[in-house]
């Protein structure tokens, strides 16, 4: 394997009209903006990370997302095959973030309590805030609940020494960001607490929320946990692509983090 610690693995794209991306109001001229997608991977301490499974290819089309490459072929293009993978991080249950749990057969999942009985419960009776959530992405989950394979979290929580998990709720009741810290400096993987990094700036939020006043509380707590030096990750810039170079002219959609 080539030498990184973490990768972002960029797997779609799409361009979505300003106002589905920001919930301040959007100048009229700017029509369109670009979202990116990524699945995040981190090795440490002998154990290989997943973070996100990404969208499944029927899924992004019926949503009107392209997808660049399969998020279980883009592990295998950076040399990690779905049983290497020892764990996976599900910030949280939409449908862009857990459309794969199925392809990786030797992984411990880690979820919030809070995040499945969101996912599972009452709050899915409401059209509008069950939207970004895939029936089967849940279903799957609940499955593997039943195989044992699933590590709850209620709040925050070690996984191995430097690596942390840190219950941020707001954009979903159970979102879970990561932090790591590999002794040289700290990246959080923000996940959808943190979609654009210019909401930091701007105290935007994203316009699907559970929880207005945790995603506002939520950037507090990013800050905390990134300190004066760490880096910020969000999760859905494509800023990334600029920001990180790539694991080699073979590998354009893989950036090394660390």
């Amino acid at each position: 394997m080539r030498n990184w610690k973490a990768l972002a693995l960029h797997y779609g794209t799409a361009e979505r009209p300003r106002s589905d991306l920001a919930l301040e109001p959007a100048d009229p001229h700017d029509a369109t903006a670009r979202i990116d997608y990524f699945v995040w991977v981190v090795r440490h301490a002998e154990r290989v990370f997943l973070i996100d499974t990404g969208f499944k290819p029927d899924e992004g089309e019926a949503r009107g997302r392209t997808m660049l490459i399969n998020p279980v072929e883009a592990l295998r293009k950076v040399g990690v095959e779905p049983e290497d993978v020892t764990d996976v991080i599900v910030t949280h249950l939409h449908y862009d973030h857990a459309g794969n749990l199925t392809a990786f057969p030797k992984a411990t999942f880690h979820l919030q309590d809070a995040e499945m009985a969101y996912g599972t419960g009452r709050c899915m009776c409401h059209s509008r805030i069950r939207r970004p959530f895939a029936a089967e992405a849940v279903v799957d989950a609940v499955r593997l609940v039943f195989d044992g394979r699933v590590e709850f979290h209620a709040g925050d929580a070690i996984l191995a020494f430097g690596l942390s998990l840190h219950l941020v709720g707001g954009h979903s009741k159970g979102l879970q960001v990561v932090r790591f810290d590999d002794g040289e400096s700290v990246t959080v993987f923000a996940s959808d607490a943190l979609h654009f990094a210019s909401y930091l700036k701007d105290g935007d939020v994203f316009p699907l929320f559970a929880d207005y006043c945790e995603v506002q509380e939520g950037y507090k707590t990013l800050r905390r946990l990134a300190g004066h030096d760490g880096r910020i990750i969000p999760g859905h810039d494509p800023s990334v692509l600029r920001d990180f170079r790539t694991l080699g002219d073979d590998l354009p959609h893989a950036f090394v983090v660390r």
